[in-house]
């Protein structure tokens, strides 16, 4: 589980190029997952060994300047809220703006370490210039080029000194984190379970608050609900933006074993959707996915069949995801989808034994080897579960730099076929012999 930071900061300042060069060596590696859709605004780095989320606020706001000025408040606001460390970036070449000052004052109230950044230092005059920065009253500023890289090795430095280091909290019981976008139904679910109105459901002035935990035990299951629902809009910004509920999701999917990932039967999968669905799977989390207010869809157009099949189009080639048509209002199948986020939860942290995994995955290879490359033929003799949270394999072969991305989908639908991993990505890696 990593620390959240957030890059801050008007337009057209660098924070994409210096968030995209953040991200890059991981994305390369993380990015052979097949075509998957990504938001470009989240990734993960490291530096040092310490791994943490980063997230960019910039690049979602159309409109005129005075548009911008509240969107940017409000995009420092929610970094304020949901980073453990913020970097507000300014531009040396356009000095200290109105909307630079602005966010300034809203940072220095802040009790989380903030970074002053100043982009696109690349000589020595403007080393100088940078100073006026100081004026901000943000302390001591890092200069640095985000397009040639220079300077960030100082700020990175200076970053992960104070991430608060986050190890996974050995708790026995399965944390559970209910996401999906705001109005899918979020809270009434979780006092449906809980019994009380714990979250009351109604559109208060925001408050962004850390996501609550809440200890649950009936009908013979044990767990932590991790609630995002206690999150709340400002009551006066009626936004839906992607970004915002994806922000909200991050958190909570980091720090959760299953996310429970709930959508609205009357507005489908959608896009936002999908990104928070992809946020689980790529930080390798357990999934459920409940359909919700399927009491409200007129069933003869749309069967449980061809809904479902829709959002296996969505989410291929991950397509081994429980998905439960419930409706929290009339509490039908709340229970269910519980025991199944349980059921989730002892797939992902389900062990193999070597000797079985060999007996079952050598014989279906011998008969479906992976195919010759360049004259080559690839031998696999042995394979083993890595000692892990989530499951991975490791294949040991002669030429694992042959075996293509087919062949470990091969690989990785007969393991599900013979170990039921519903609900769990698994990752696969080819390991010389």
């Amino acid at each position: 589980m990593g620390a959240i930071v957030a890059i801050v900061g008007r337009p057209n300042v660098g924070k994409s190029t210096f968030f995209n060069r953040l991200i890059q060596r991981r994305e390369a590696i993380v990015d052979a997952v097949s075509g998957v859709t990504r938001d470009r605004h989240y990734g993960k780095s490291d530096w040092n060994g310490r791994e943490f989320s980063l997230i960019d606020t910039g690049g979602y706001v159309l409109g005129s300047d005075d548009v911008f000025e509240k969107e940017i408040d409000r995009q420092v606001e929610l970094a304020i809220g949901e980073a453990d460390a913020i970097i507000f970036m300014v531009d040396v070449e356009s000095g200290i703006t109105g909307m630079d000052e602005d966010v300034a004052k809203l940072l220095r109230k802040v009790d989380k370490p903030v970074f002053l950044a100043v982009n696109k230092v690349d000589n020595a005059q403007r080393m100088a210039d940078a100073v006026e920065f100081y004026a901000l009253g943000l302390g001591e500023y890092y200069t640095l080029s985000s397009i040639n890289g220079s300077g960030t090795g100082e700020l990175l430095d200076a970053l992960v000194e104070v991430l608060p280091d986050v190890k996974e909290e050995e708790s026995e019981l399965p944390r559970f984190a209910v996401v999906g976008r705001p109005n899918a139904g979020k809270s009434s679910f979780i006092n449906a379970l809980i019994g009380e109105d714990r979250y009351i459901v109604t559109d208060i002035a925001g408050t962004t608050r850390d996501s609550i935990d809440t200890k649950y035990n009936q009908f013979g299951f044990e767990f932590n609900l991790v609630d995002t629902a206690g999150i709340r809009r400002k009551s006066k910004v009626k936004e839906d933006l992607e970004f915002y509920s994806v922000m909200r999701s991050v958190r909570a999917i980091e720090h959760c074993d299953v996310c429970i990932l709930m959508l609205d039967a009357t507005r489908g999968f959608d896009g936002q959707v999908e990104n928070i669905f992809w946020l689980a799977q790529r930080n390798n989390k357990g999934i459920v996915i409940l359909v919700n207010k399927w009491d409200l869809v007129e069933k003869e157009t749309n069967s449980v069949k061809e809904y479902t099949a829709k959002i296996k189009q969505a989410i291929a080639p991950f397509e081994d995801v429980p998905i439960l048509f419930i409706s929290v209002m009339t509490k039908q199948r709340i229970y269910k989808a519980i025991e199944t986020a349980v059921d989730v939860f002892k797939n992902r942290s389900k062990k193999i034994v070597t000797r079985k995994l060999n007996d079952i995955m050598l014989p279906i290879i011998e008969h479906t080897p992976p195919p010759a490359y360049k004259g080559k033929y690839v031998k696999i003799k042995f394979c083993t579960q890595l000692p892990t949270p989530y499951p991975q394999f490791a294949f040991f072969c002669n030429l694992p730099q042959y075996v293509r991305d087919p062949y470990k989908r091969f690989l990785e639908n007969k393991l599900r076929e013979n170990f039921d991993f519903t609900g769990v990505p698994i990752t696969i890696f080819m390991r010389k012999k």
